[in-house]
C-alpha cells in the first residue's frame, strides 16, 4: 500500500458521481458489519488525501506509509464511532492530524531527551519538480522555521499556509474552538516574524 508523498495538496475526494461506485456512508455500513473489501474501498478512495495531509505536517519520506498504515488502522477499528458515515473523509483527516500532534509532541520530548534525532525534512519530495526557485526557498524556510514553534501553532499554521485549509477547517481537523485556531496562528505567525528580525549569526 506504499504510496509517493503528494507535492501539493489535492483536497478530499469528491463525491461518488452516480454509477461510479458506493459512497462512503455505504462503505463505512459495510466496514463497519466486518466486510474487508469496504475497508480497502475506504483505504484506496481516501489514501491519497491522507497522505498529504501527513506530508505537509511531516515531510520525512522515512516513516510516511507506517504513519499512513496507523491512521487507517485507528480509523478501522473506532469506525463506530464516526456519527456521519458520509463525513468520513472529514473525520480521517482530523484523525491524522491528531496522531501526528501527538507524535510530534512525542518526537520533541525524545530530542530534549536525546533519546532521538530531529527528524530530516526532504525538501526535494516536499517542493516537487519544476517549482520555482523563490518558491522553493520560502518553502524551505518556513519548514526550517515551523521546528522551533509549539507543537500546536505549529500545526495549525502549516494546515492553514501549506495544506490551505480555512479556519473553519483547521479548527475541525484539530479539535480545537476557532478562537483557539486563530489564536495559535497569529502566535506563530508573530514567532516566525521576531526570528526573521532576530540578526543572523553569521551576519
Amino acid at each position: 500500500m506504499s504510496q509517493s508523498p503528494p507535492s501539493a495538496r489535492g483536497g478530499p475526494p469528491a463525491p461518488s458521481a452516480p454509477g461510479a461506485g458506493p459512497s462512503d456512508a455505504a462503505l463505512v455500513v459495510a466496514a463497519r458489519a466486518g466486510e474487508r473489501w469496504a475497508q480497502q474501498a475506504l483505504f484506496l478512495r481516501h489514501v491519497s488525501y491522507v497522505s498529504g495531509i501527513l506530508w505537509r505536517l511531516v515531510p520525512n519520506r522515512a516513516d510516511l506509509d507506517d504513519v499512513v498504515q496507523d491512521v487507517f488502522f485507528t480509523a478501522f477499528v473506532s469506525l463506530h464511532k464516526l456519527e456521519n458515515p458520509q463525513a468520513f473523509a472529514s473525520w480521517i483527516a482530523s484523525m491524522a492530524v491528531r496522531l501526528t500532534h501527538k507524535r510530534l509532541r512525542r518526537q520533541r520530548i525524545a530530542e530534549r531527551l536525546g533519546l532521538a534525532r530531529r527528524n530530516e525534512v526532504s525538501f526535494d519530495d516536499l517542493v516537487g519538480e519544476g517549482c520555482p526557485q523563490d518558491v522553493a526557498v520560502e518553502v524551505r524556510q518556513l519548514y526550517e522555521q515551523v521546528e522551533a514553534l509549539p507543537v500546536a501553532e505549529r500545526v495549525a499554521l502549516l494546515l492553514r499556509r501549506v495544506e490551505g485549509m480555512s479556519l473553519e477547517e483547521v479548527a475541525q481537523a484539530t479539535g480545537a474552538s476557532l478562537a483557539t485556531v486563530k489564536r495559535r496562528i497569529a502566535a506563530a505567525e508573530e514567532r516566525l516574524s521576531a526570528q526573521a528580525r532576530r540578526p543572523r549569526k553569521d551576519a
